[in-house]
């Protein structure tokens, strides 16, 4: 199979196990620049002249304000592309220098991040904002949860925000990192730029619990089908949790 196709057969198992997308939704995309997110737009566009409820996509880019993120070569690309493109600035150097800040900022990047695009989403009257995680991304972020004492949770592939006013979707949420590593190579995507702080990342947990994935499928090649099944099969009063006993 194609491997575009093999990527759209996955996204669209997703959409339609989770229900992500319904008739009339405006959706707000995320697109950091990365493969992931680039994969998801090309996913988006290609459903949307296929799919059987209308929809509409628009992509949108947080410029943290970093000289190394290429903005123009990402805005450039989209044009190339027809995809309605806007950019959301904000200068976290200058906020970092303002608070004194010397350690990493992801946590702090992460969150500005999000508020920002939550308040874009509502601005443009999106109902859900779709991001580029892919199973990879979820199967780390699980264990990460699982050692950390955190819950046995991850990021799901339709859920609300905060406040309710929105559903976070997550169309890739089906698909291997490895099936969209290949799809990407067939692009000729623009370098967004690594982050600033991309050394510090490399001694963060998300690498770490990535790397972890990676070396358990050594042992258990069909590691990442496997987890998408028990995943998918929560069996609550064979927990810890003792509001789940079966009386």
């Amino acid at each position: 199979m194609d491997v575009f196709r093999e990527l759209v057969k996955a996204a669209g198992e997703t959409i339609g196990r989770y229900e992500l997308i319904s008739e009339g939704d405006r959706i707000l995309a995320g697109l950091s620049g990365g493969k992931d997110s680039f994969a998801m737009l090309h996913v988006l566009h290609h459903l949307r002249k296929k799919a059987p409820v209308r929809f509409d996509v628009i992509a949108v880019t947080f410029d943290p304000g970093f000289p190394e993120f290429n903005i123009g070569g990402i805005s450039r690309y989209c044009r190339e592309q027809n995809w309605e493109h806007a950019v959301v600035k904000l200068d976290i150097p200058a906020i970092l220098t303002e608070k004194n800040y010397t350690g990493t900022p992801c946590v702090l990047c992460s969150r500005l991040r999000r508020g920002k695009l939550y308040g874009t989403a509502r601005e443009l009257r999106c109902n859900k904002l779709a991001l580029g995680q892919h199973f990879d991304d979820i199967a780390s972020s699980f264990l990460m949860s699982l050692f950390r004492g955190q819950g046995l949770t991850t990021m799901g592939p339709n859920v609300p925000n905060q406040e309710g006013d929105l559903r976070i979707i997550r169309p890739l949420a089906l698909a291997d990192e490895e099936l969209i590593r290949r799809y990407a190579a067939t692009l000729d995507l623009p370098q967004a730029g690594k982050c600033h702080y991309d050394e510090r990342l490399k001694e963060g947990d998300r690498l770490f619990f990535q790397e972890l994935l990676e070396n358990l499928s050594v042992r258990i090649p069909d590691l990442r089908s496997q987890m998408k099944r028990s995943l998918s099969n929560v069996q609550l009063e064979y927990l810890l949790d003792p509001r789940y006993i079966k009386k």
